[in-house]
């Protein structure tokens, strides 16, 4: 079967390099259409075809200050309808085409190849910080495909429930631990310190409550927390408000430099305010790590399998709780441990995902 896995922006290498993996390994015949990651290294394709197909000229503009992103985003958006449309006419190499993200909702939806079984993964199920016009875009372009995959019951209950999508169309597919992060070297620890350590750890947005996780560590005296990610946000009142056991890491965290963090964390905490799910759950999963997470979208179903403990979201008394019980608590971090162990080798490993995967393209192939 010859299958087109397609993330035009490379929102989720780390994924998408996943489940190109684990589907060539099933015996797919694997080509990942998207473009050159902005920020650093990606894996090397390892069974696959990786084709930097998308935002060519975008390349011109590498680097992460906010001027070489205002260039990237101007030169792909001029880039992204004849992509599109060349991509298009590749397509019909394909049995089927299997979309990860489409960020341009407005126009994708007149753009994507015809007479092919189309697959889109609904990572969110709508956008968090949408555009005028994105929603109804994001809810039109749903229409457009043959099947969706969700990560979660929580995202497919979304997508039947707000947004009227077919039950029948939606499917329930596990986001995967990403193993192959937890086989790289690890470097020394990034920070000298004979204390416990949390890891908040990711792209810094609101949404993820950072002010909430601050808040909860006031009091915490014995144990350092790491703050490690790129903002897309303003953070200097929060930093400026945190205490001196808090460390920031404020900019993007290549994978290299990554096994580092995780390694060296004691526990990891993701307290969001919303989420679908994330790759970074998936990270500490895949290194082992005990989680306390927000009981939130698809981190509750996680807690429910013993994988995590959650606690209510916005709660900064109820997470400070938690967080003092685990780091005072070695046999309960060890449980957790244990249970994101068990996740990361069951329920949420590739081989798994690329055989629902695989069953879903053949029923769509043969229905």
């Amino acid at each position: 079967m010859r299958v087109h896995l397609v993330d035009p922006s490379a929102y989720t290498p780390p994924y998408d390099h996943a489940l190109s993996v684990a589907l060539a390994a099933a015996d797919a015949d694997v080509a990942l259409y998207t473009s050159r990651f902005a920020y650093g290294s990606v894996p090397r394709a390892d069974g696959y075809e990786r084709v930097e197909h998308f935002y060519r000229a975008a390349r011109l503009a590498p680097g992460s200050s906010p001027s070489a992103q205002r260039a990237r985003r101007a030169l792909k958006l001029a880039e992204h309808v004849p992509d599109m449309l060349r991509y298009r006419q590749l397509a019909q190499r394909a049995d089927v085409v299997h979309f990860q993200w489409l960020a341009m909702q407005q126009l994708d939806g007149r753009l994507l190849p015809r007479a092919v079984p189309l697959v889109l993964t609904a990572h969110d199920v709508l956008p968090r910080e949408p555009r005028p016009g994105q929603l109804d875009a994001q809810r039109r372009l749903y229409e457009r495909f043959d099947a969706i995959v969700a990560h979660t019951e929580h995202s497919r209950d979304r997508l039947t429930r707000e947004l009227g999508v077919a039950r029948e169309r939606v499917h329930v597919i596990a986001h995967g631990a990403f193993a192959h992060l937890a086989e790289l070297p690890a470097g020394p620890p990034p920070f000298q310190t004979d204390k416990r350590v949390v890891l908040f750890f990711g792209l810094l947005r609101p949404y993820k409550g950072l002010d909430v996780l601050l808040d909860a560590w006031r009091g915490i005296d014995d144990a350092e927390l790491w703050i490690v990610g790129m903002p897309r946000m303003d953070v200097a009142e929060l930093r400026a408000r945190a205490p001196a056991s808090v460390r920031f890491v404020t900019r993007f965290v290549a994978d290299a430099e990554l096994p580092a963090y995780f390694r060296r964390a004691d526990l990891v905490v993701l307290p969001y305010r919303e989420i679908e799910q994330s790759g970074v759950l998936f990270t500490a999963l895949a290194f082992g790590k005990p989680l306390l997470v927000s009981d939130v979208g698809g981190f509750s179903e996680l807690a429910a399998r013993g994988a995590a403990q959650a606690v209510p979201p916005g709660d900064p008394a109820a997470l400070r709780d938690a967080l003092a019980a685990l780091l005072d608590d070695p046999a309960a971090l060890e449980r957790l441990r244990s249970g994101s162990l068990d996740a990361a080798a069951g329920e949420y490993g590739w081989d798994a995902i690329a055989r629902r995967t695989l069953a879903l393209y053949e029923q769509l192939l043969n229905g």
